[in-house]
Parts: C-alpha cells; sequence; structure tokens
C-alpha cells in the first residue's frame, strides 16, 4: 500500500464552536464518552494516493453511502489514549507512541493500511490543543482520545477496501465506572468467549467488544460491574474483562499477569504498570492462571489483591468474584495497598506529579 507523509493539519475554522458558558456546563459532569469536543481530525486513505486531505476542523456527522464497506464488512479499528493536565497547567500525551503501534498493528490483522505513527501522534497533539478548553476539573478527569479508522470504498464483495478514513475524537471524562464501590464486582462468564486462538483478539476493533456486550449485560444484571473471560480452548485460564487486562497480587508480594497473545489485548497501562512494579522490587510473571486457582488462593488468603488496568479506567481494584455455582472475595474486598500505590505512581507520572523517568509523558507545545 502506497505511504504519503505530511507535514501538518490544514485547519478548518468552526462556524459556531460551544459557548465558554455551555462548555463550563458540559465539563462539569462529563461522564464517561459522553461529553464530545468541539473539533476532530480527519485523514483520507485511497489506493495508489496513499494518506491525503490531513484536516483539523469541526466535529460533525459523516455522510456514508449504504454500501460502504464497515458497514457489511466491519473492516474498523480504533485506539484509546488520555490528554492530561500537568501541574504546571500545561497540557500533555501519554505514551501516544505505544498506541500509535498498537494501532498498525490492528491495521495489520485487519488488512487495513498502516499510519505513519508520527501522523497519529501528531494528530492527537493537534486535537489536544486546540480542544484543551474542554479539560474537566473534576476529580480523576482529562480529555479522553479516541483515533479511529474505517473502510470507506462503497462496495459489496469480501475484499480488503481501497478506502479509508482516520479520524480523531475528543471527549471531556471523567471516571469510568458509575458505581462508586471501592472495588468492583466480577461475573465469570461461562458460556461465552471474548476471543480465540487463531482470531482478532489482540486487534482493538469493534468486534471484540461487540461479542462481549451480551456477557457484560449478563454480569451487571446479576449485580456485577464487570465480566471476566476465560479461554476458549479450554475454558479454564483467565484471559481478561470486557475492555481491561487483570493482575493478580499474592501474600509473598509477587504479582502476575496472563500472557500476552493472540487472544489478549497488549494493554499500554499493563506495560506500564509491569515496569513500575519490577522498579518496585517485586516478582512479576506473565504466565497463565486458572480460574479454579484463583478461587482457591483468595480462600487460602494466598492471593491477596487483585485489579484490573485500562486506559479509560486506569487501575480498578477487584473485591468480589462470581460465577453461577462459586464467588469468593479478594482479601478484604475494598483495594489493596500495592493496587493503590501502583494506581498512585502511575497517575502521578501521567499528571506531572512525580518524576516520568521513562519518558512516557509526552508534552504538547
Amino acid at each position: 500500500m502506497t505511504e504519503t507523509k505530511f507535514a501538518s493539519l490544514t485547519r478548518i475554522p468552526h462556524p459556531s464552536p460551544i459557548s465558554d458558558a455551555e462548555r463550563a456546563t458540559r465539563v462539569a459532569d462529563p461522564g464517561f464518552g459522553k461529553t464530545f469536543t468541539d473539533h476532530m481530525v480527519t485523514i483520507r486513505y485511497t489506493e495508489g494516493q496513499g494518506w491525503h486531505d490531513a484536516n483539523l476542523g469541526p466535529r460533525g456527522p459523516l455522510s456514508l453511502d449504504p454500501a460502504t464497506a464497515v458497514l457489511h464488512y466491519a473492516q474498523e479499528i480504533f485506539e484509546g489514549l488520555k490528554g492530561y493536565k500537568m501541574s504546571d497547567g500545561s497540557m500533555a500525551l501519554f505514551r501516544p507512541e505505544a498506541n500509535a503501534r498498537r494501532f498498525n498493528a490492528s491495521a495489520r490483522r485487519m488488512a487495513m493500511p498502516e499510519l505513519p505513527e508520527q501522523i497519529f501522534v501528531d494528530a492527537c497533539k493537534a486535537l489536544v490543543e486546540i480542544d484543551k478548553q474542554w479539560f474537566p476539573s473534576v476529580e480523576g478527569g482529562s480529555l479522553y482520545l479516541r483515533p479511529f479508522m474505517i473502510a470507506t470504498e462503497a462496495f459489496l464483495g469480501v475484499r480488503p477496501a481501497n478506502e479509508y478514513l482516520f479520524m480523531v475524537i475528543a471527549a471531556s471524562t471523567g471516571n469510568y465506572f458509575k458505581s462508586g464501590a471501592p472495588a468492583v464486582s466480577l461475573w465469570v462468564s461461562e458460556h461465552y468467549n471474548r476471543a480465540g486462538p487463531g482470531g482478532t483478539g489482540a486487534a482493538k476493533c469493534g468486534g471484540n467488544y461487540a461479542a462481549s456486550l451480551v456477557p457484560i449485560a449478563e454480569a451487571m444484571q446479576a449485580g456485577h460491574d464487570q465480566v471476566v473471560f476465560l479461554d476458549a480452548k479450554e475454558h479454564r485460564w483467565i484471559e481478561e474483562l470486557g475492555g481491561m487486562n487483570i493482575f493478580f497480587v499474592f501474600d509473598d508480594g509477587s504479582i502476575q499477569t496472563p500472557p500476552l497473545s493472540d487472544t489478549i489485548l497488549h494493554g499500554v497501562t499493563r506495560d506500564c504498570l509491569i515496569a513500575l512494579a519490577r522498579e518496585e522490587g517485586l516478582s512479576v510473571r506473565e504466565e497463565p492462571y486458572a480460574i479454579d486457582q484463583w478461587r482457591a488462593d483468595a480462600e487460602s488468603g494466598r492471593l491477596i489483591e487483585s485489579f484490573a488496568c485500562g486506559t479509560a479506567a486506569v487501575v480498578t481494584p477487584i473485591g468480589k468474584v462470581s460465577a453461577p455455582d462459586f464467588a469468593f472475595t479478594i482479601g478484604s474486598g475494598g483495594p489493596g495497598q500495592l493496587t493503590q500505590k501502583l494506581k498512585a505512581r502511575l497517575i502521578d507520572i501521567q499528571r506531572g506529579v512525580a518524576p516520568d523517568t521513562h519518558g512516557w509523558v509526552v508534552p504538547i507545545s
């Protein structure tokens, strides 16, 4: 596929941006993924021409032909990352290059064109810069960025499309979970799988999330916050939640997390937490962990904490795990000390409170 590089985005003036007063009202209690900013980035791809028509302009609806490929064959991928306000008031992104790499890995799996990493990062920077006034003052607030790509060629036929649209939109966001509980409760999915070997589990594509909606609804109907998925082959090994990786903390101070594979998303937050834990001198194992072992270790006291992690929720303590025929509590059922410590360390780096020795924070000039 042809690749075209370009230095900048064409700025399209917004004819009627949201007023300062209305914006202040919206960001006072933004929720998660509901309060969108004024602008968006659009970049088009055409086979033989490469990437072109890079614009930063008003956020608005798309006009698509009914035969647009994404509507029929689900060629689409996306990412999630955040813009943060630093302790000095400046804005920054957190590890956008890691999201750019994962975006391209997803593109390869879905037979889509790769986007140059610098263009991905520059697009995210430009959107945060122009919409930084949308940053909310609520605790845990951020500008959540959603870069995504869809197949836009109009045709019917099972083949990769020849035309694509890359976009970035942003939302003023607060906390991901709405329950307000100190730790979340999980439901073990016994009849549904998130992904199978050789499938798209390691790609960040909408189909994986669509497949999780029924089991997540099942979990919520049973009074739980999220679902935890087991492997598709043996239905024994813990893989991940509906949209988050998972960790286990033991009484000897060691930590374990399922190893990455083609059925588990390669989480950026997961990678950060492994690095931070090892900096603390802790042993971190990337090894399979069975659901029956999780239950036995929790009941014996060997397992003292569990937590989930992802860009949206950052770090979330797990207090209880249930299934139709069993239930167990982890530790005291609330946030564990190590979970809280790792979360605080990560957030302090993200917001410029603690030194960034890894070069994870990317300032927006």
